[in-house]
């Protein structure tokens, strides 16, 4: 099986001009298959405060109206997307911006609403994502760079989680190739201790999570991210692994023992 690199880039690196530059000249660098994710909360964040929407945020995920989705459409499928394409396209990499809804590449379905309505966002399910389409990409060197917009196969784009897209992608793929799934953010993995940035846990099995969420050392945005972290390594992935954006190269190039590494 070839090697798939999936990567999802997020955190304040996508914010700042010259931190995603550096990474996004590391991600041309690798040169297995490879799939980029990206967010870009704190900017959808920024321009809803401009125009004077409010954001409502529960357990990490946010609450998408009609007024968020439209800005979170703008932000995510257009002006970030891209951006990262051109800046892709300067290095000599192939790559093609995409929503859920183009190709029909990723369709999920609006979550119903039990104890909390979130809105327009979009759950995946066991046949999301279009593995003959994304395959076809890949096999012909063009290199997928996903959004966090998705559609429901009914005309309704959807908001969704962007380690959400990267642990589905990861999961379908994996039937087709050796994957792994990498998330990369500004910090050097998970923190034991959020003000020690050299305090990073290596590992972390399915049991020591739940120790970690009862302690209150696991909170806030950090639950969805290791939520779908080991939904990947239990359905399929090779790997997955929490680490900073600046230290994927040597990840995947040295297969150096840096960031948190799930175990399932």
């Amino acid at each position: 099986m070839k090697k798939l690199q999936i990567v999802k880039i997020g955190g304040n690196v996508i914010d700042n001009g010259i931190a995603l530059e550096n990474f996004l000249n590391d991600f041309s660098k690798i040169e297995d298959l490879k799939i980029l994710i990206h967010g870009g909360g704190k900017l959808a964040t920024d321009l809803a405060k401009r125009l004077g929407v409010s954001q409502a945020m529960v357990n990490g995920r946010r609450i998408t109206d009609e007024e968020t989705l439209k800005i979170t459409t703008m932000v995510y499928a257009g002006g970030i997307n891209k951006q990262i394409v051109a800046s892709l396209q300067s290095k000599t990499i192939n790559a093609i911006g995409l929503s859920g809804a183009d190709g029909n590449a990723i369709q999920t379905k609006r979550r119903e609403a039990v104890d909390i309505d979130f809105g327009f966002v979009g759950d995946v399910f066991d046949k999301s994502v279009n593995v003959d389409l994304i395959s076809t990409f890949l096999e012909l060197g063009i290199t997928p760079v996903f959004s966090a917009i998705t559609h429901d196969g009914n005309g309704q784009l959807l908001n969704t989680n962007a380690d959400t897209i990267a642990s589905a992608l990861a999961v379908a793929l994996s039937k087709r190739y050796e994957v792994q799934l990498n998330y990369c953010f500004e910090k050097k993995g998970v923190l034991m201790n959020s003000e020690d940035s050299n305090s990073v846990i290596q590992e972390i099995t399915k049991t020591k999570y739940k120790q970690l969420l009862q302690d209150g050392i696991v909170s806030k945005g950090m639950i969805p991210k290791l939520d779908n972290a080991f939904a990947a390594i239990q359905n399929g992935a090779q790997s997955v692994v929490i680490l900073q954006a600046t230290d994927l190269l040597n990840k995947i190039q040295k297969d150096e023992h840096i960031g948190t590494t799930l175990i399932a």
